[in-house]
């Protein structure tokens, strides 16, 4: 990983670990803090760093390597690389997105988060996408 970003998982938490592996790596790559060329650390560093199962971690690099994200080599390991952005067809991404999006925002009202500090997040969140 390039110097100093890093992924913070809670295992604690419902959501399983790798899908937070794969969250937190790709705000990276879509904020651009790992750029092309970037190395990601090893299968096991991370592992052994978040204290989940390297199988975890492979499974995460796997997933990012099918979005084009990444180019995995053995013995290399897991570097960036330029991705071009899909097209989107026939607005699908707006119907899955928008239920995903509802989802989340329904998970969090029912732990407690205000609609007001949703709202600041979200717009916050924009405020970063727009610059990207």
């Amino acid at each position: 990983m390039a110097p100093n970003p890093r992924i913070r998982i809670d295992l604690a938490s419902g959501i399983p670990a790798v899908r937070q592996i794969t969250d937190n790596l790709r705000v990276l790559l879509v904020e651009g803090r790992l750029v092309p060329g970037s190395t990601l650390p090893s299968v096991r560093r991370v592992a052994v760093e978040l204290g989940v199962h390297f199988n975890t971690v492979a499974e995460a690099y796997r997933q990012l390597a099918a979005e084009g994200w990444l180019d995995l080599k053995h013995g290399r390991g897991a570097v960036v690389v330029a991705r071009a952005v899909p097209a989107v067809t026939n607005g699908v991404w707006n119907r899955d997105f928008r239920n995903r999006l509802r989802g989340l925002v329904a998970q969090m009202r029912s732990q407690g988060v205000s609609a007001a500090g949703i709202a600041d997040e979200l717009r916050a969140m924009a405020k970063v996408v727009t610059k990207t």
